[in-house]
């Protein structure tokens, strides 16, 4: 049996890139063959929503960063604590679908 060797990724990232958007909203939509995610911010006060960045992913890309984001967040609280949600019961959280804090 061959032993599986772990593979490096290089990443690259130009400079607007490396610096980011500041987001508070996500707003997830899919179809049968992708998901698509929108990421943006609003200010306080202000009903709008400005997109900084839409993501496109097949079905099984979409699991897999489930997958990851939620392993990196039980780490995360590992070390950090819990991560405290602050909406009240029934509200429209801050990414886009109902749910209770």
């Amino acid at each position: 049996m061959s032993e599986v060797k772990p593979q490096t990724l290089e990443i690259q990232l130009d400079e607007q890139v490396a610096q980011g958007n500041y987001c508070n909203r996500a707003i997830i939509t899919h179809s049968a063959s992708e998901f698509i995610l929108d990421f943006g911010a609003m200010l306080p006060g202000i009903n709008k929503l400005r997109v900084k960045n839409r993501v496109v992913m097949t079905p099984e890309h979409a699991k897999r960063l489930l997958l990851t984001l939620q392993e990196n967040v039980t780490r995360y609280e590992a070390t950090m604590g819990q991560i405290k949600l602050h909406n009240a019961p029934g509200a429209i959280d801050t990414f886009g679908h109902k749910g209770n804090a």
